[in-house]
């Protein structure tokens, strides 16, 4: 029961270790435009309640529980951020 646990938070401590000797660290840029950081968190907030829950809860909890409606918003969520990202890196 204890060994399976130690073994998942060694793991999650150390698996950032191995990605970055593996593959370097990505880069990460983050705006210092203010309006589009809350904006950006206040569709965040909007979303989740429009929703009915965060995104990983659907993906990780509601998918666990067999839910349609996360099913459906999991979906729904993935599809559109894979549409955004091909919008944003082919079509803009």
């Amino acid at each position: 029961e204890r060994l399976w646990r130690l073994a998942f938070v060694a793991g999650v401590m150390v698996s950032p270790w191995l990605y970055a000797a593996a593959f370097g660290m990505p880069e990460v840029v983050i705006t210092d435009n203010r309006w589009l950081l809350v904006a950006g968190g206040l569709l965040v907030g909007y979303g989740t309640r429009l929703g009915s829950g965060c995104t990983s809860g659907h993906g990780v909890c509601g998918l666990g529980r067999l839910s349609l409606r996360s099913l459906v918003s999991t979906l729904t969520f993935m599809g559109l951020g894979f549409l955004v990202v091909y919008v944003m890196r082919h079509a803009i």
